[in-house]
């Protein structure tokens, strides 16, 4: 299993995921159909499929003219407003992509009909989670249409995923993150490495369940320390989604 990041828009990722056994290759969330394409030629592979993770122009704007430019291939997502879908996935519905197969996981909360896709190559345990604007690299999307609750049940069902499952997520928003982490736990030392390493590279995808535990504060409203440094007294009887959308509020003005 090969996956290759594809840099679309202004700071969004496309992916390719490459079965090298079959030497067939899934396009996640190709807006740019043009720069997909090329990556297809560049890396020698055919395409099998699309994978949408939502129906926002920006992640599915391409997909009509990405199946035909792609050799109408099927074209899946959760949602059906998903621009150009072929078939909808329900949660834990699997698809191949050659002999890969890959599990549509239900992750509402950015947006009702959100989808995050799992995939596992069984020859060499390599595990991957594509998360849209789900999770991103220490941060979460918007809560546009969900709720804190379901994104909560989101990130949970992300969170439960083997550790070293590798995060490629939908855009390229790691260092602001980062800040806002930092912001909201000064003292996490595990955020302050990130920090670093963020800041002496450009494209950060991917990331993994285990760091996202350590210094994503979505994916830490259980976290004894998280709490100690935001809450305060009073808050003790929130609950988890409480503090989910606690935090969300303090990142969308932050």
């Amino acid at each position: 299993m090969i996956i290759k990041p594809v840099p679309v828009l202004q700071d969004n990722y496309s992916y390719l995921l490459i079965d090298e056994d079959t030497n067939k290759a899934a396009a996640i969330d190709p807006v740019e159909p043009a720069k997909v394409l090329e990556a297809f030629k560049e890396n020698g592979v055919t395409p099998d499929c699309i994978l949408t993770t939502h129906h926002h122009w920006d992640h599915a704007g391409g997909n009509k003219d990405a199946v035909k430019s792609l050799g109408n291939v099927e074209c899946y997502g959760g949602d059906e407003r998903v621009e150009g879908m072929t078939k909808q996935l329900k949660d834990k519905e699997t698809v191949k992509v050659g002999n890969l197969e890959v599990k549509a996981l239900a992750t509402a909360g950015h947006t009702t009909g959100h989808v995050s896709y799992f995939v596992e190559d069984t020859k060499t345990g390599q595990r991957a989670v594509f998360t849209g604007d789900c999770l991103f690299s220490s941060g979460c999307g918007r809560l546009f249409e969900g709720s804190a609750s379901q994104m909560l049940h989101s990130l949970d069902t992300l969170a439960n995923l083997p550790d070293d499952t590798k995060i490629y997520f939908g855009h390229e928003y790691t260092r602001k993150n980062l800040e806002f982490a930092e912001h909201v736990e000064p003292d996490n030392s595990d955020i302050q490495k990130k920090i670093s390493w963020a800041k002496a590279t450009h494209v950060t995808t991917p990331s993994t369940v285990e760091n996202e535990k350590l210094t994503n504060p979505f994916m830490r409203v259980r976290s004894q320390e998280l709490r100690k440094a935001l809450l305060k007294s009073g808050d003790e009887n929130l609950s988890d989604a409480d503090i989910l959308l606690k935090i969300r509020k303090m990142k969308d003005n932050f």
